[in-house]
């Protein structure tokens, strides 16, 4: 990055970040941010965000509390500022989580990029916005990136992070950074998508559970009951894709495939599947090869069937829990 008026810390060494927009997201950002010992700047335009803000991390502390606070860490590092202006003067980083419409995103992070220190990564808490689409109206848009977390952010480990057209990929892997260092999980996306990849994943399922609702086929408690009771407790272990190796025995993906490939063709979604060639076959048993980073098959069964346990006994659903 370059046309910075001040030097710009390391990722690990920023320690002051401004949040704009306190909502329920904004906010959880805030109460996150506070429980990693950053000082942390706060404005929304709402009459009542000072209040609002305040309960919501008096609400979440507990919680971080049981997590582990990081040394130092107070909620009375947080200053809710009355004007924009004064939330980023001396950010080391910052913290979009306006309202999902492109219009407002556009103004407000070209608002942000004249405000803040020149150089300092600005991110956007978009939910599916791509940030080429965003980043029009900024006057240097280099330093903008997309930083979505996931509901609440304060709980949530992921974060997914991406740069527009127009973004410097330095800002890109400095953000990657300073989000582990607070203590993120960091997925960085090679390239703009829609949605990027959580959210399109939970909108597919999404999407499928209304057509059933609204055919008559499942009920909103059965809908919930198949992913609490089925799949989610394997997804919380190792996703669906190394689940779904796991479903090819000892032959793993491969076997998967040619097991159960034919079955894109079945009507199980109302997506459309994508067409099972050699490219696309090769690049999932490769890639689950090397999310299997060295397990045996044996061994990733041994680890889900734990994780699983603790799943259920964390949750008080384990068969038999509490029987003496």
């Amino acid at each position: 990055m370059t046309e910075t008026s001040a030097p710009i810390p390391s990722p690990e060494d920023a320690r002051r970040v401004a949040c704009v927009g306190a909502g329920v997201i904004g906010g959880g950002w805030v109460a996150h941010f506070l429980a990693r010992g950053y000082d942390v700047r706060a404005w929304d335009p709402a009459p009542d965000a000072e209040a609002r803000l305040r309960r919501l991390v008096d609400a979440a502390w507990p919680a971080l509390e049981q997590l582990g606070l990081a040394p130092g860490a107070s909620a009375d590092r947080l200053t809710v500022t009355a004007t924009l202006d004064e939330a980023v003067a001396e950010a080391q980083f910052v913290q979009e989580s306006a309202p999902e419409k492109l219009d407002l995103k556009r103004d407000l992070l070209a608002e942000l990029d004249a405000a803040t220190p020149a150089g300092v990564v600005i991110a956007s808490s978009t939910s599916g916005y791509p940030m080429t689409d965003m980043q029009t109206e900024a006057v240097t848009p280099g330093r903008l990136v997309v930083g979505h977390p996931f509901n609440p952010p304060y709980l949530i480990p992921l974060v997914e992070v991406v740069g527009g057209e127009r973004t410097d990929p330095e800002a890109v892997r400095w953000a990657s950074r300073f989000y582990e260092a607070a203590g993120k999980s960091v997925i960085t996306l090679d390239r703009e998508v829609p949605g990027f990849i959580a959210n399109r994943l939970q909108e597919a399922l999404w999407r499928e559970a209304l057509h059933m609702v609204a055919s008559g086929e499942a009920t909103v408690h059965d809908i919930d009951r198949s992913i609490t009771e089925g799949p989610g407790l394997r997804w919380a272990i190792m996703g669906p894709m190394l689940t779904f190796a796991l479903a090819g025995g000892e032959g793993g993906m491969a076997h998967m495939l040619d097991h159960f490939g034919p079955s894109l063709k079945s009507p199980w979604t109302r997506l459309a599947a994508p067409e099972l060639d050699k490219a696309l076959y090769d690049a999932v048993v490769a890639g689950c090869d090397d999310a299997a980073d060295g397990r045996t098959i044996a061994d990733l069964v041994a680890e889900r069937d734990r994780g699983v346990i603790a799943v259920l006994r964390a949750t008080g659903r384990l068969p038999g829990a509490g029987a003496t």
